[in-house]
């Protein structure tokens, strides 16, 4: 229990390490991209929540998100429930200012979904920002756990399970390989290839890239 406890101090609580760097990371955006405050953004995975608090917020914010809809949405905000791989024809026929994803590529299942992700990001928006945490780094980011990225997948599962960093740990053999077979980590030759007119951005911690960001303006 102290072991996961201190997961929320490093990750989960408003003023861990991981919130300040979401902090920083919204800074680089609005940085990035000065006119942020005019622009309409597609989210993919995201959540609205996420976006009321940051310094600087789009005129308008689509979710594109698999898990339920908010009951409520604020009227700068619309979401839908769709498959970042498969986006449905209303909301592929839309255009934005901005496609914006955020450790959200790793999850998607394999280089054929994350191609298809890439390239409907890469046609729907003349702009674009994509995060995904990289694979070369020492600790593997969602279950806190040095070099679990590297296992085989049977060792995977059992740190997914055992492993008392994880987000859940305890959870049930079916339960940790789902989540272990839809985390992969994925370094920068396979980014650019996938975004090949973007600029690839590292984001480092002691000197070591921790996650890389594809941007194009």
């Amino acid at each position: 229990m102290a072991l996961h406890s201190l997961r929320f101090r490093l990750v989960d609580s408003p003023d861990s390490y991981g919130a300040r760097r979401r902090a920083q990371r919204a800074a680089w955006l609005s940085q990035t991209f000065p006119d942020l405050a005019e622009m309409s953004v597609l989210d993919l995975g995201g959540r609205v929540e996420s976006w009321t608090k940051v310094p600087v917020r789009p005129a308008r914010v689509h979710v594109v998100n698999l898990e339920p809809l908010p009951a409520q949405l604020p009227d700068w905000a619309e979401a839908d429930h769709a498959d970042a791989c498969e986006l449905p024809k209303e909301i592929l026929s839309r255009r934005y200012d901005l496609v914006f994803s955020n450790s959200v590529l790793e999850h998607v299942g394999g280089h054929e979904r994350r191609r298809r992700m890439a390239e409907a990001i890469r046609e729907m928006a003349p702009a674009y920002w994509v995060q995904t945490p990289y694979r070369y780094f020492p600790v593997e980011p969602h279950w806190v756990a040095p070099g679990m990225q590297f296992l085989p997948v049977p060792a995977r599962a059992f740190v997914a399970r055992k492993w008392p960093l994880a987000y859940t740990p305890g959870k049930s053999y079916d339960a940790a390989m789902r989540q272990v077979l839809t985390t992969e980590l994925i370094g920068r030759a396979e980014m650019q290839y996938l975004f090949p007119d973007a600029t690839i951005r590292a984001e480092r911690l002691l000197g070591l890239t921790k996650s890389i960001i594809a941007i194009r303006r």
